[in-house]
């Protein structure tokens, strides 16, 4: 039963309660036509009312006709829940010992750049696995070959994994990580580094709630990188630089700052528009560019408000070419905040279609991330959700 469509288990039910098609469409008030559609899958049942009135004329619970499988909420969880104790204890290993062999600084990257590249795709449960290695590996690089080039991989190495414990919900964990990075950073006295490291520690304070402590350390950082400041910028300097502008923006929005907002917002795009023609980061290809702005747009019109104009922009970016150059986790993680903008606006249908969206396009953003879950379980409550969302919220669990 459970691997069935939703028309077969509703003919299942019906043969089983010893009712004709035209029974069932009398209990209904439906035409046989109609139940012989739904039955065949011709016709779909997108609205949870529909299903609700079918599952109560069938005498069965609504999940009856929605678990696609048994709830593997529990297994995500414990799977999520060792790798979080692994990287804890990384974490823990303050002296890492000197290795016979030491690592590769080149193998090393290689490793971090696959571990970024599950980022980008959400691939959490995997991810956190890798990480304990990778950081203990990074260390023993930086130990072995001091300079620049360790030093960045440690850096990065801390930012990921601060990166992935807010998105599974461990913030003050998230934010030990983020810091030790920056202590790296600011010993090597790079001023790039140290922006780059303050990236993942703002992510960490909004996750924390400390707004206020995001705003002054993304400003800060950005102002220490502004033009004329830094010497020679990296590749990704206007990346960098302008990505800790959006995360001021959205910590300030999110303390109701609209003018702040709107500044480091406007900042932020001119640092878009600085891109080269081409530059990945232009077209967001890196995770910043035009349409990361205008997602933070609309994430802090949503904070602040702004419903109509937030919903508008939106529309807007995701039928710009610019959209899908941003990587399937930010695409993933910015849909469910628009489910949330379309909730606050009372449109359900909108709503859960954003969820099912964020689904499939980076499966682990709504699997593996508390909050995510938590959003559905909310959403599949309203009557206007689509069918596809309540039967999401059965598979996670959360109904």
């Amino acid at each position: 039963m459970n691997e069935l469509p939703v028309g077969r288990r509703v003919a299942h039910w019906r043969v089983r309660r010893n009712m004709t098609q035209q029974q069932f469409a009398d209990r209904l008030g439906k035409s046989k036509s109609w139940v012989d559609k739904v039955e065949r899958g011709v016709r779909r049942l997108e609205r949870v009312s529909s299903l609700r009135e079918v599952a109560e004329a069938l005498r069965i619970d609504l999940e009856m006709l929605l678990a696609d499988r048994p709830a593997p909420a529990d297994r995500a969880a414990a799977g999520v829940a060792r790798g979080v104790e692994g990287v804890r204890a990384a974490l823990a290993r303050y002296h890492v010992p000197a290795p016979a062999r030491p690592p590769d600084v080149a193998q090393v990257r290689a490793r971090l750049g696959h571990a970024e590249q599950s980022y980008r795709h959400a691939r959490y449960p995997e991810l956190l696995a890798l990480l304990p290695g990778l950081l203990d590996a990074a260390r023993e690089a930086r130990a072995a070959h001091p300079g620049r080039a360790a030093d960045g991989l440690l850096v990065s190495g801390y930012g990921l994994v601060a990166l992935v414990l807010v998105k599974v919900g461990h913030g003050e964990l998230a934010w030990l990580a983020a810091d030790r990075g920056l202590a790296v950073a600011t010993a090597a006295a790079d001023p790039w580094l140290a922006a780059a490291a303050t990236v993942p520690l703002c992510q960490a304070l909004r996750a924390s709630g400390r707004l206020r402590s995001a705003v002054e350390a993304a400003v800060v950082a950005a102002h220490r990188v502004g033009p004329c400041r830094s010497g020679a910028a990296p590749a990704d300097g206007a990346a960098v630089r302008g990505t800790l502008l959006l995360q001021a923006a959205l910590a300030a929005a999110g303390r109701g700052d609209e003018r702040a907002a709107d500044e480091l917002l406007g900042r932020a795009g001119e640092a878009a528009r600085s891109a080269e023609p081409g530059d990945p980061a232009e077209f967001g290809g890196g995770g910043f560019g035009r349409a990361a702005v205008e997602a933070a747009r609309v994430v802090a019109g949503s904070a602040l408000g702004q419903v109509t104009a937030a919903t508008v922009r939106h529309e807007s970016l995701v039928a710009d070419d610019g959209w899908r150059w941003l990587p399937p986790e930010h695409r993933a993680a910015y849909l469910l905040d628009v489910a949330r903008l379309y909730a606050s606006a009372g449109d359900g249908l909108r709503a859960g279609r954003a969820v099912l969206d964020a689904e499939r396009t980076a499966r682990g953003e709504v699997y593996d991330r508390p909050a995510a879950r938590d959003l559905v379980a909310v959403l599949a409550r309203s009557a206007a959700a689509p069918a596809a969302l309540t039967r999401l919220a059965a598979t996670l669990g959360v109904t």
